[in-house]
């Protein structure tokens, strides 16, 4: 890139991807070195372990994923309101 102001936006923006069905396959993360990406693997490795341990109940509700280098619990219940809302409101 040619300035950090580009990468910062684009960065800002780059989740807009994932409601974009032309683009969803698309993923931009920052550039990594060896140490990053090695505990990035653990991390994933760790959130992959406790997804494995959901309960149904708990698997309807939410599931663990890695988000800026930390492992994060992640709702499903907020997508699927924010997306009820949306519907009610056309």
């Amino acid at each position: 890139m040619r300035s950090q102001v580009a990468v910062e936006e684009i960065m800002a923006r780059k989740g807009k991807l994932a409601d974009d069905t032309e683009h969803k396959d698309i993923w931009i993360k920052r550039d990594m070195n060896l140490e990053e990406r090695e505990k990035e693997k653990v991390l994933r490795s760790e959130a992959k372990e406790r997804n494995e341990k959901r309960t149904e109940i708990k698997k309807k509700n939410f599931y663990w994923r890695v988000l800026d280098m930390r492992l994060k619990k992640w709702y499903l219940w907020k997508k699927e309101n924010i997306m009820e809302e949306a519907r009610n409101q056309e």
